[in-house]
């Protein structure tokens, strides 16, 4: 994890936000098999809170939020109805782990935040640029490619899949798509995102959105200059695409310009519950979490609770 000092060790306060249904589904496919004493799903859950723990080890954030998602936007399932459409139902047993995760992050005094008909892409767009208004830096744990058009001074990506652990700012973006932070919402609309169903310009994928990007810098500079578009191929079929790349851009765009009133003292971490956050770990069967919980309040000359 050294690398990620160079990044933090300057910092006075930083906002960690993790995207909770991406951490939560990485858990429970990363771990099989677990079990409560009472038979019950933990995998979801013991992954999350591992997850969590190494992040908080490495980035040392003064502040800290799960955002999770409350239901897709309606104005993206107007403009699309089919948006996001393919994606499966939630497996059973990780439905049933986040109460428990919820329970957790409760006890361990992190805010969280979930909240009917909204994405919580749109919400960490929210909260991640007001943080920088309000003197913070912020790192968004995600491995979703939209957070990379959110990308600035102020705002990094902490991506699970990549193994440098780097925190990915303007270079790691382009390194990984050829464009810049500022156009990727272009480079995305023009190819669109088989993973939220929508459709980009057929027969265009990264390499060519990224050259087009490129030689003309927007979608808007590539629709006022189509006739330099030197493949008839990819002219005619820009053309004909016209309207789908339209609404792909305001289908991508996070939405950060949200109704609410940002308050950076509340996601300030507070002191965590070390009774509850014991009953919680041995009632799902976390004996080495138990044992450090109790090894530390021994240590402070406290006692627990016999449970």
């Amino acid at each position: 994890m050294v690398r990620l000092w160079v990044f933090i060790c300057l910092i006075v306060s930083r906002l960690l936000i993790v995207d909770g249904h991406a951490y939560a589904y990485r858990a429970f496919y990363a771990i099989r098999n677990m079990k409560s004493p009472d038979g019950r799903a933990t995998n979801a859950v013991f992954g999350f809170v591992k997850m969590l723990a190494k992040m908080r080890a490495a980035l040392k954030p003064t502040h800290l939020i799960v955002a999770w998602d409350g239901g897709l936007s309606v104005e993206r399932m107007t403009a699309l109805p089919g948006y996001k459409a393919q994606r499966p139902e939630m497996p059973e047993d990780l439905a049933t782990q986040l109460d428990d995760i919820a329970e957790y992050l409760k006890a361990a005094r992190i805010e969280s935040f979930c909240e009917d008909g909204v994405e919580a892409d749109d919400y960490i767009a929210f909260v991640a640029r007001q943080s920088v208004i309000a003197g913070l830096e912020v790192v968004i744990a995600s491995s979703d490619k939209d957070f990379m058009q959110l990308v600035s001074p102020g705002i990094g990506l902490l991506n699970p899949n990549d193994k440098t652990e780097k925190i990915w700012g303007d270079e790691q973006v382009r390194g990984k798509t050829g464009v810049s932070p500022e156009q990727v919402v272009d480079w995305l609309s023009l190819m669109g995102d088989s993973v939220d169903n929508i459709p980009g310009v057929p027969g265009v994928g990264p390499k060519t959105a990224t050259d087009l990007v490129n030689q003309f810098g927007s979608v808007d500079g590539i629709y006022a200059r189509l006739g330099e578009v030197k493949s008839e191929r990819v002219r005619n079929a820009l053309r004909d695409a016209e309207p789908d790349v339209r609404r792909n851009q305001e289908l991508v765009r996070l939405k950060s310009e949200l109704p609410w009133k940002f308050d950076a003292d509340k996601l300030v971490l507070g002191q965590p519950d070390a009774d509850v956050l014991a009953a919680l770990f041995q009632r799902w069967g976390f004996r080495t979490m138990l044992a450090e919980i109790v090894a530390s309040r021994q240590q402070q000359g406290e006692l627990l609770p016999p449970g």
